[in-house]
This record gives C-alpha cells, structure tokens and sequence, in this order.
C-alpha cells in the first residue's frame, strides 16, 4: 500500500483533513489525538492491516511517521 492511501485510512480515521497529517506531525499536538481516536485506529489496524494495537504500542506512536510505519 503507498504512503497517500495510509495517510487517507489515517485521515478518516483521525477525522480529519489529509493535508494535516505530515509523515513529521507529532501526535501530542494534535488536538484531536485523543482516545476515540486511538480506539479507531485500533479497528484500523484491526480491519486493514490485521495487525493488534496495544496499549504499549500506541504509547511509543511519537510522530504520524510512526504510525505510517506500523502499518507495514
């Protein structure tokens, strides 16, 4: 999957617009990086990629980057 389709899933996931998801943002100056947004993207991973998402690994997510790269 390219890095634009994993930033539009990220971007439904997140509510929000593309273009605000840089592979560099930090996620702790998101204003909407909160804990429904992690339970989405949980599914997403779930649903998606096939992969479990904890807790532990959510924690270590620092940067969109982070993400981006999980879910190879």
């Amino acid at each position: 999957m390219k890095k634009e389709e994993k930033l539009d899933l990220l971007a439904d996931a997140f509510d929000v617009d593309v273009s605000d998801l840089q592979s560099d943002v930090e996620l702790e100056n998101m204003d909407n990086w909160d804990s429904m947004t992690k339970l989405s993207l949980v599914s997403l991973m779930d649903e998606k990629f096939k992969k479990v998402l904890t807790k532990d690994i959510i924690s270590k997510f620092k940067r969109v980057q982070d993400i981006l790269d999980f879910m190879e």
